[in-house]
């Protein structure tokens, strides 16, 4: 007879102790099943199946509860607060660039200048012409005190002034096509042209950005329109990984057409012009705080009717079932809100049981109750 092999022979005893065990019934640990009725003495019958109920254990926790505020994540991008492209407004030869790419510039600042002598030398003539006519209506204005100028050489006196005013006022108006301004405090983006080049009226010249601040622009879905309020903060997080602060200023009341969202922007700080336009980010706007409990998603389960909820244990240690409403879904676990006061809730177990079974509850130990529980509170801040 071949001689049996030590491994063997562990594994034919190991097998017999665990058949044993497995036969004495005895299960002490979360989801054993337990007789709600002891055994019958010795040669008395033996108790009804029906009345054979089983208990079983279950671990359960009562969380401390907390005002939470729902994190409503929107993907963005930057942009500028103002944005001009600057165009020609006359066809000319460039005489003077003031400007260079990169700089700030102030409201009314030179960008470019057109070659205007011609334009000059019109204002000059019409200014000489305005003075001209001043003398002249200042002189029969002498004369019309003492009788010797009639009342309508005075009047005529006054609207030749008048059109000489009128014709200074149209060659600064012209002169002042050949000169372009920057319309507000910017940055000096882009400059298209160079000095010394023909220009066509039209044409674009440079383009000024004012970013300060700098806006993150999104859009919210219908759900959370409601949630929304102008002037609350934001939390701005940029593709590079830092955050910034931001306060939301413009909800857009029109949905668009395409995805029935709503457009939103949030006002950034940027005196330093550090953060640049069109730039990815992650917009996180935050509705008003609720009441609720914070659970890991292992705590979900199915009801009998198919309903996605936990189960609880009721006074008289019976299963409960509460649906749940999900508030936030965290890093860590989830934010539910309907959840009755002081409910115990079964932690370890509840995929064993079902409403209405009688159970022997068993309150969870502090580690597993900061495992739980803690970790899911210290990541909503």
């Amino acid at each position: 007879m071949p001689k049996v092999r030590f491994h063997k022979l562990a594994a034919l005893v190991v097998l017999g102790a665990s058949t044993a065990w497995i036969l004495t019934g005895e299960f002490s640990s979360v989801g054993s099943a337990q007789s709600e009725n002891p055994p019958p003495a010795a040669g008395g019958a033996a108790a009804p199946e029906a009345a054979q109920r089983i208990v079983r254990t279950v671990g359960v926790v009562t969380p401390p509860r907390r005002a939470h505020a729902r994190a409503i994540r929107i993907s963005g991008t930057t942009e500028a607060n103002r944005r001009s492209a600057l165009a020609a407004r006359t066809a000319g030869i460039i005489a003077e660039l003031p400007a260079r790419q990169g700089t700030m510039v102030s409201a009314g600042d030179i960008i470019m200048r057109l070659d205007s002598e011609d334009k000059r030398s019109a204002v000059e003539m019409a200014t000489a012409v305005l003075s001209q006519r001043q003398a002249e209506l200042d002189a029969a204005e002498r004369l019309a005190t003492t009788g010797n100028v009639a009342r309508l050489q005075l009047d005529s006196a006054r609207a030749a002034l008048a059109t000489a005013q009128a014709q200074l006022d149209s060659a600064n108006a012209e002169l002042e096509k050949y000169v372009l301004r920057a319309p507000f405090d910017g940055l000096v983006d882009r400059i298209s042209v160079e000095e010394g080049s023909a220009i066509a009226q039209g044409a674009e010249v440079a383009t000024v950005l004012d970013l300060d601040p700098i806006l993150a622009i999104g859009e919210v879905n219908e759900q959370d329109l409601d949630d929304l309020k102008l002037g609350e903060a934001a939390d701005v997080r940029l593709v590079n990984g830092t955050t910034v602060q931001g306060t939301l200023r413009y909800v857009s009341r029109d949905a668009s057409a395409q995805t029935r969202t709503f457009g939103i922007e949030v006002s950034i700080p940027n005196q330093d012009r550090s953060i640049p336009a069109g730039m990815t980010t992650e917009i996180t706007l935050r509705s008003d705080p609720v009441d609720a409990v914070f659970l890991p998603r292992s705590v979900v389960t199915l009801s009998q009717a198919g309903d996605l909820g936990i189960r609880i244990v009721g006074p008289d240690n019976k299963v409960g079932f509460v649906p749940i409403d999900l508030i936030d879904d965290t890093p860590n676990g989830l934010v539910l809100g309907g959840v009755p006061r002081d409910a115990r809730i079964i932690v370890a177990g509840q995929d064993l049981v079902t409403e209405g079974d009688t159970v022997n509850p068993v309150e969870a130990d502090a580690e597993t109750v900061r495992r739980l529980v803690g970790e899911a509170m210290g990541t909503t801040n």
